[in-house]
């Protein structure tokens, strides 16, 4: 193990201690292969030093695996795996109307729980390049993203697992659902069909509430998650304390994933407009005490990537205000420093974490 100045890292080095930030949040666990876009995040955050792997600690056999299978496409092919025994899972209840418990439960605990781990997760979530057809795809993502935000919010090893529980069978209800209707996106849904895709949550419910096995909460989420706090959502049109916390939470990653999913008919949008939705929300429809600690961690996700503007500009960037703006600074080229609350019109086209 060697100390470093950051300005000596350089892509490829692996982190021999975890880094921790002045609020005890986890920067980049021990273990992670740096990339250029780590360095600079670090660089952004003040990080003066880090503890890297020597030559002894790394033998040459893991440095040319290492420099072949990048940590984005280990996590890529760790997904493709999960993703697989999801689909199983999906339909079976299609075709039984019951759910595997045992197959679940082991699937969150010894597959999906460590992809929440991951540094960079998500940035890899981002740069999957399926599109959201199938639900067990969106539900995997969505549980993923759960995860990570009970992480964020510090609950206990044990109620991440159920978070995660919850966050992939949220949807399960739509495995009872008419295909045309799982077809159509939500916002082209007719009053008829709008009818039939709120019995999901219904169904869900109804599913999971003959596993005495399965917490409140996880069969709460699959009710509740389209329920928002000024009680405009469905099916009961219940607000703020009448809905539990795993269908809040699961709601931020559900919105989140939305957004920045390749859609049929619809483009993938960046974080960068998923993070304007949420913090425009999250006074009114979303808990603020959801959205909060997901805002402050997730920006700091973003800090130091390259973005290209709708004006063709590129930037870096730099911070986001301490004032829960929705939108960050960025350094241009030029070394001009926009930000961009001020300029509504120009948007982020492309993020390049990288």
């Amino acid at each position: 193990m060697k100390k470093l100045n950051i300005s000596k890292l350089q892509p490829g080095m692996v982190l021999a201690r975890t880094i921790i930030n002045s609020q005890l949040i986890v920067v980049l666990a021990e273990n992670t292969m740096l990339t250029k876009a780590h360095i600079t995040r670090l660089t952004f955050l003040g990080i003066d030093s880090v503890f890297v792997k020597d030559e002894y600690e790394l033998d040459s056999t893991y440095q040319h695996v290492a420099s072949i299978l990048n940590r984005s496409n280990a996590f890529v092919s760790e997904y493709e795996e999960v993703l697989h025994v999801a689909s199983e899972i999906f339909n079976a209840a299609a075709k039984t109307k019951d759910i595997p418990v045992e197959k679940v439960e082991k699937m969150v605990k010894t597959s999906v729980v460590p992809l929440v781990k991951e540094s960079g997760v998500i940035d890899y979530l981002y740069k999957l390049k399926h599109m959201d057809n199938e639900a067990y795809n969106h539900s995997l993502r969505v549980s993923v993203l759960s995860g990570v935000l009970g992480k964020w919010m510090n609950f206990s090893k044990n109620k991440i697992e159920d978070l995660v529980l919850a966050g992939f069978l949220h949807d399960i209800g739509k495995t009872q659902m008419e295909q045309r209707v799982l077809d159509k996106q939500i916002e082209n849904l007719t009053e008829e069909e709008f009818d039939i895709y709120i019995q999901h949550t219904l169904n869900g419910y109804h599913l999971l509430s003959k596993k005495a096995e399965l917490s409140e909460g996880v069969k709460s989420a699959a009710l509740q998650h389209h329920e928002r706090m000024d009680g405009s959502g469905f099916p009961f049109n219940v607000a703020a304390n009448d809905i539990h916390e795993y269908a809040k939470i699961v709601a931020v990653a559900d919105l989140y994933d939305t957004i920045t999913t390749e859609r049929e008919g619809f483009l993938k949008q960046t974080p960068f407009s998923a993070i304007e939705k949420i913090t425009h929300e999250m006074f009114s429809t979303l808990d603020p005490q959801i959205c909060i600690p997901f805002l402050n961690n997730i920006q700091q996700v973003f800090i130091g990537s390259q973005v290209l503007l709708s004006d063709q500009r590129k930037g870096k960037i730099i911070q986001y205000p301490k004032d829960f703006a929705a939108l960050p600074l960025i350094e241009m080229e030029d070394g001009e420093i926009l930000n961009m609350n001020l300029h509504p019109k120009i948007k982020v086209i492309e993020y390049n974490p990288e």
